[in-house]
């Protein structure tokens, strides 16, 4: 059984792995993407939030949009190992 809940995690993770998430700040003028991997692959910013008097802005909402991808990959990857291990966390996954 154990043996068979580790084969589920790893198909699981190898999901995960080809998976892409999205998040977004602004109101969609700045997104991110990232895999299950939490690692970024993308960012999109709307032309018209590129200011040059107040760079700080886009600053802030490129690391709002990154966080909120993030925070999508790290639920959907809760979500997908919960169904394995019955809701137990287990560190590291």
């Amino acid at each position: 059984m154990a043996q068979q809940m580790q084969q589920e995690m790893l198909r699981i993770q190898t999901e995960l792995d080809a998976t892409k998430v999205d998040g977004s700040a602004g109101g969609g003028v700045v997104s991110a993407t990232v895999t299950g991997k939490q690692e970024l692959v993308s960012i999109t910013i709307d032309p018209s939030v590129v200011d040059a008097e107040d760079v700080e802005m886009l600053q802030d909402l490129v690391v709002a949009a990154v966080n909120d991808a993030l925070r999508a990959s790290r639920d959907l990857a809760e979500e997908k190992m919960a169904a394995v291990t019955g809701g137990l966390r287990i560190p590291g996954m």
